[in-house]
Order: C-alpha cells, then structure tokens, then sequence
C-alpha cells in the first residue's frame, strides 16, 4: 500500500472515531437532559488541513443523531458532503469562530440547561460554593449576551471572552465548553452543570452559603490534574459509551 493510500485510511478512520465519538457525546447529552429540543450545537474539528468540522444535522433530536448523520462543513459553513439537513446559523456563528481562534480545540460543546441558563443570569454568576464550581472556576469566563448569534461581528467579542480558558458563561443564554477531545469538552461540561445544579439547590435553602477559600480555588488544576492521572475526560469516557451501549448502540450507526 502506497504513503498515500496509508494516509488516506488513516484519515477516513480519524473521521469515523470522531463520527462515533461525537454521536455518543449528542446521545449522552440527551440523556442527561440537557438538550434543548434541536436549538443547540456540538461540533468537532477534523485533523487535517481542510479546515473542516462536524455539526448536528438541524431538525433532528439528540436522541436521534448517528454518527453517519453527522454534517461536514468547511470554515465558511458550506456542506462538503452530501446531506439532507442543513446546520444552525447561529451554530456556525459561535463554533467556527471557536475553531478558527484556537487550533487547540477539537470539541466546542454548547448547551441552554435551565440550571445553567439561571446562573447565567445571576450578576454574581458560578459561585465558588461546592467542589464542582471550584473545578469550573479554575477556567471560567463570561461572555455578554447580544442576542441569538447570528453576526459574524460578534465572533472577536466571544473569542476574547473564552481566550484559552475552557468554558464560558454565555449570560442570559446557557453554557459552552472546548476541549482537545470530546471527552473532555464533555466532562467540562458535567462538572460545569453540576455546579449550576448545586448552587441552584444550596440557594433555594435561604441561608447564608459558605464559599471556599480562594487559596483552594487557585490550586485545584493541579488536585485535578492528580485525582485524573493526568487523562483529563478519557477516564470516564470509556464508561460512558459503555452506558450508552446498554441503553441504545445505534448512535454508532
């Protein structure tokens, strides 16, 4: 078999990984309920210099979403292959301008959660009232709300809010998380999630919260780096599409 051939394969079987793995992280937001109907987005980078990325087919349910379905896009957000559904404009708005401000980001994973859309309009935001916050917090920003996105002027704005940090709060709107795999985009998110979840139900209990000290806070990359043996979302990846292949092993399909 020729380099090139080699080469080929290597990257057909880069795109189906990334295909199942993608499909699996639409189904495991489904099932934790954090979808929004068909209103919200999740994309991959595909390695390589095509510049192309994966999307949800628009239309079709979380549940749904198979890894054949999938849509490729180029970085202006046209279809460069054949599929039925078209993409989200303001999808393509907030992912393509992720993707095109940080090479270093395979997953960018957008969510409307009621919980995170709530602290989202908390002028206070994530407070620093559980475990899972100070997590969050150790790379957390926030960006203004400016209505849905769909102008390409607002792109500089939100790449200079998330800069290299690996989720933002997108104020009056819900939350968004990168990562260098869709495991950790999606393990960001969990955490991020739980947070939200967390301080929702610490505050409904009208009392006054007891916040950690910020010492702890400013040192927990590196707790976290410990407790994961440095593998970051791919320690609980593998479990994860173990629960979805008990639940319904067609998102490979």
């Amino acid at each position: 078999m020729s380099q090139a051939s080699q080469a080929h394969d290597v990257t057909e079987a880069t795109e189906q990984r990334l295909r199942v793995d993608l499909a699996a992280c639409y189904r495991l937001v489904a099932h934790y309920g954090w979808d929004d109907l068909v209103f919200t987005h999740i994309s991959a980078r595909i390695p390589g210099d095509a510049h192309h990325f994966l999307i949800n087919p628009y239309g079709m349910l979380f549940e749904e979403i198979t890894a054949s379905s999938l849509v490729k896009v180029d970085a202006s957000g046209e279809k460069v292959a054949p599929s039925p559904y078209p993409i989200n404009p303001a999808g393509f708005v907030i992912h393509s301008a992720i993707h095109d401000a940080r090479p270093d980001v395979v997953c960018v994973l957008h969510v409307h959660t009621p919980q995170g859309v709530a602290v989202s309009a908390q002028k206070a935001g994530l407070l620093p009232i559980s475990q899972q916050a100070t997590v969050a917090l150790a790379s957390l920003g926030y960006h203004d709300y400016e209505g849905i996105a769909l102008r390409d002027d607002e792109k500089p704005r939100l790449v200079n809010d998330l800069g290299r940090k690996t989720a933002l709060v997108l104020r009056n709107h819900g939350l968004l998380t990168v990562g260098r795999s869709i495991a950790d985009a999606f393990v960001a998110m969990f955490t991020l999630q739980r947070a939200c979840e967390i301080q929702l139900l610490a505050q409904s209990g009208g009392v006054e919260l007891v916040t950690v000290d910020p010492r702890i806070v400013s040192g927990v990359t590196s707790n976290v780096e410990a407790v994961t043996r440095g593998g970051g979302g791919a320690l609980a990846w593998p479990g994860l599409l173990r629960r979805l292949e008990r639940l319904d092993p067609s998102y490979k399909d």
